[in-house]
């Protein structure tokens, strides 16, 4: 017996910024939450959105770009606090 399962996995783009060090704290909590990948990118560096020390080792003063691989809508209304325009 053979099993075809097909999944669509969502991806969600949106440019954020994390000023200060409790930003960076509550940002990383909350990816923590979530049950997909999230992945945050500046130039050609990409770290886990969960791995605190990976988000500290950006650099911080750059719009950073976050890639979420699921949906979670509290987790992108979170998202909005740290919007870029």
């Amino acid at each position: 017996m053979c099993y075809l399962y097909e999944r669509v996995i969502t991806m969600i783009e949106r440019q954020i910024k994390l000023p200060a060090t409790e930003d960076v704290k509550e940002f990383v909590t909350e990816a923590s939450r979530c049950d997909f990948d999230i992945d945050v990118f500046y130039n050609r560096v990409v770290i886990d959105a969960k791995s605190i020390l990976g988000v500290f080792s950006m650099d911080l003063t750059r719009v950073l770009t976050v890639k979420c691989f699921g949906r979670d809508e509290k987790f992108l209304n979170f998202l909005n606090k740290y919007a870029v325009a």
